[in-house]
């Protein structure tokens, strides 16, 4: 018998909305946990004084957090299968939230290392799978890349909003009650999520599974994950030796801090509007056209006057962080099907791990060399990402 003709309207309109409810509960959950993760270098100068530590004791504090969320974003993407991927995200949300309030409380070094690293814990559950959610959201009815570019834009404004609003709370408030209200905003985040994603939206991943148009292409996975990790290695390492380089130009703390802004407003836009240049012309042109690009500014950067470097700073952004989203939007179709946790959580691991990384080795470098040499080596490095993705782009046409 055939359905009645007002059911089918509703049927087709539950689609489109169930969509966007899972894009926009992935990309708060992406904003709230980028803002939470990149509120502690505002913090860290004040803990610094608080608790009278060391630079390698800053290092520490800044690894607890990174480094735990590095290392369990495998683990929650299987732990996800068992128990949920809804419920994975919102517990980890919540986690963030209460580890802020646990560090708005501490009295001593141990249990601020405790809170960070409680909230490493919980973010480990958001890249993974919030951007599995929007994968699977958006598969059937196209319009992956897209979705997973607005996705991927939405961190950046968690960056520039929820560091920026305790700068201001800051004038007024202490450090304590600043961190604490972040802590309720995490938890504010965790409800919002838990309306958005009912139980039941975890009912369709089997029929996703069954229907995912993904390659489950090995070797295109490892040479999409190289390409990921030097263009995250490039990205870290340059933002590292930038204010250095722009100090040796004659630039002042508030022309550094001019300069890392029209870098991070380009590099918001350039996340939105590569992941839609990649579904147009394909990732390996959009590739070669950002890391191309990018590597010429690197060295511009290195040559060109101050002036010069702060007029192509939101190009050099756009073209830095635009490859990203680019490489989001061809996770999905390289995964074997039904495991987009996985892949997922082996990509954002490498690009985390080779971002933390980066200033390490090439900082010693610099140390022995100088901040032009370095830059340079940068701006070579990232040339290995062309053959890279065209090996990536054969995994995606093995007939081309």
């Amino acid at each position: 018998m055939a359905p009645p003709p007002s059911a089918v309207p509703a049927a087709d309109d539950a689609a489109p909305s169930s969509r966007r409810r899972a894009l926009f509960a992935a990309c708060s959950a992406h904003a709230v946990h980028d803002g939470l993760t990149d509120l502690i270098y505002v913090l860290l100068p004040i803990w610094q004084a608080q608790f009278a530590i060391s630079y390698a004791m800053i290092g520490l504090l800044r690894a607890a957090y990174s480094g735990v969320m590095a290392s369990f974003q495998l683990l929650a993407s299987r732990l996800a299968r068992r128990w949920g991927r809804e419920r994975m995200l919102i517990g980890g949300t919540a986690l963030a939230g209460v580890a802020y309030l646990i560090a708005g409380l501490a009295g001593g070094l141990p249990v601020l290392l405790f809170a960070l690293m409680l909230g490493g814990l919980g973010a480990s559950t958001q890249h993974p799978l919030a951007s599995s959610l929007v994968t699977d959201a958006y598969e059937a009815g196209g319009g992956v890349k897209e979705a997973l570019s607005q996705y991927n834009f939405a961190g950046d404004i968690g960056k520039t909003l929820v560091p920026g609003a305790v700068g201001l709370l800051l004038v007024v408030v202490s450090w304590q009650t600043s961190v604490m209200l972040i802590g309720v905003l995490g938890l504010a985040a965790a409800l919002l999520l838990w309306w958005l994603l009912p139980a039941r939206a975890s009912a369709g991943r089997e029929k996703s599974a069954r229907v995912s148009n993904g390659k489950g292409s090995v070797s295109g996975l490892r040479a999409l994950l190289a390409t990921g990790t030097l263009d995250s290695a490039v990205r870290m390492g340059f933002l590292t030796f930038l204010p250095f380089l722009l100090k040796n130009k004659g630039a002042g703390t508030a022309g550094i801090g001019l300069a890392l802004s029209l870098l991070f407003v380009g590099g918001a836009f350039g996340k939105l509007f590569c992941g839609y240049l990649g579904a147009r012309i394909g990732m390996m042109k959009t590739v070669w056209a950002t890391e191309s690009l990018t590597s010429l500014c690197v060295l511009l950067a290195v040559w060109l006057p101050l002036s010069g470097v702060m007029i192509m700073l939101p190009l050099l952004g756009l073209a830095l962080n635009g490859t990203s989203s680019v490489l989001y939007g061809v996770v999905p179709e390289l995964a074997p099907a039904g495991k987009h946790e996985q892949a997922f959580a082996w990509f954002y691991t490498g690009t985390i791990g080779a971002g933390a990384l980066s200033p390490v080795l090439f900082g010693r470098l610099g140390d022995v060399m100088g901040v032009s040499v370095a830059l340079c080596a940068l701006a070579a490095l990232l040339l290995l990402t062309l053959p890279l993705s065209w090996r990536v782009q054969k995994a995606l046409a093995p007939g081309t």
